[in-house]
């Protein structure tokens, strides 16, 4: 997790640190072929230049950004689990359990929907 050492040491809550490397690490061994990087000080996760998945953390919660379209594809998902969500990223509070199958399935599918993609972003 050294690509993301910097980006964890800056959360001061241990409990909060320590439930993102969980979630980070999970992403990490279910998906070898993504590549961890840092990129607007977040994590995020890419394949051949396209991004796939960004976290940014808050006071009350971790935010979980999978771009629109995959959004749109499982917001009933995402409302099933109680998150709040905008259009192109939803919130877990640190309270709240984190649904890896959901994470699995969104990552799934951007990867699957991005295999012959070109840019960092869709349009």
């Amino acid at each position: 997790m050294t690509v993301f050492s910097p980006f964890l040491e800056k959360i001061e809550n241990e409990n909060h640190k320590a439930q993102l490397l969980e979630v980070l690490e999970y992403i990490e061994g279910k998906f070898p072929e993504l590549e961890p990087v840092v990129k607007w000080n977040q994590p995020l996760f890419q394949t051949h230049g396209t991004f796939i998945i960004g976290f940014s953390t808050a006071k009350a919660h971790f935010s979980v950004a999978p771009e629109n379209v995959t959004m749109e594809k499982f917001c009933d998902r995402i409302a099933a689990n109680g998150y709040s969500q905008t259009k192109g990223m939803f919130r877990i509070k640190w309270s709240d359990q984190v649904d890896y199958n959901l994470l699995h399935d969104m990552i799934a599918f951007n990867i699957e929907d991005k295999k012959d993609f070109d840019l960092f972003w869709r349009k």
